[in-house]
């Protein structure tokens, strides 16, 4: 399997990938992505783009924010397309916090898909970073390049995918640019073509280090397939409800 970036490396790059938009017909598919971002930043651009919808929504169960889901089909594998609500953070605060991190935690994105805004980048690397901490499986889509132009601001693309560990692409969705690496780095990650080896910072309090390691430690022999122990063990030391509940519940017996 490659660890490069199917973006930027010139040693192993990626066949861009046929493009057929679905609209909303997802009744079934091989592959589910998760479309995270900060509001504002050209997320329902991003999904139009790949769906041909203009936001088809309905509300996720038991909440009035809205869901809004579509469809795409890649090189013949169909992937459904999850937009959730715009948030700053995922620290569950919030209903739209809370939907956008069940849905990583529980809904087994095989990518997620994070849009930056390209003129403010920085703002942006909060919700990054917490979604690295809760999977790898990530695609940072860093949008409206053609404003960050406009203002003098160069992204180096292939410096941010090696520091990140994950595939990093530049787009200006109004204009359909970037659309090709884009598609093909959703489908690199998807399929296992491309392994991300993300590089988050350390997110655990100095005071509670000992302790999320040995929790983590028990939680990893538990449940082999837990893709987050650390972070897992932090949310349960500091009594997140929602986390003590999916423990309880085996929620995360059936967690890739």
């Amino acid at each position: 399997m490659s660890n490069c970036a199917p973006t930027t490396c010139e040693t192993c790059p990626s066949p861009h990938a046929e493009l057929r938009r679905l609209g909303s017909r997802s009744d079934r598919w091989d592959h589910t992505v998760a479309l995270a971002g900060n509001p504002n930043v050209g997320k329902s651009t991003v999904f139009n783009l790949l769906t041909g919808l203009r936001q088809h929504t309905g509300n996720w169960p038991g909440k009035t924010v809205s869901r809004a889901e579509g469809a795409f089909d890649l090189d013949g594998k169909r992937y459904k397309i999850v937009d959730l609500p715009g948030t700053y953070s995922l620290l569950g605060t919030t209903p739209d916090e809370e939907v956008a991190r069940e849905f990583l935690l529980f809904g087994k994105p095989d990518v997620t898909l994070v849009v930056a805004d390209a003129t403010c980048l920085e703002r942006n690397f909060i919700l990054l970073l917490q979604i690295l901490q809760i999977t790898p499986r990530v695609v940072l889509c860093i949008n409206l390049l053609d404003e960050a132009r406009a203002h003098g601001i160069d992204i180096d693309t292939r410096g941010l995918s090696r520091e990140l560990g994950i595939p990093v692409v530049g787009t200006a969705a109004r204009r359909g640019e970037g659309l090709a690496e884009l598609l093909s780095a959703v489908r690199d990650v998807a399929t296992g073509a491309f392994v991300c080896a993300r590089q988050a910072p350390e997110f655990i309090p100095a005071a509670l280090r000992d302790a999320v390691g040995k929790l983590s430690q028990k939680l990893g022999a538990t449940y082999p397939a837990m893709q987050n122990p650390s972070w897992i063990a932090l949310r349960l030391l500091e009594g997140d409800p929602r986390i003590v509940a999916a423990l309880k519940n085996g929620e995360f017996i059936s967690t890739p």
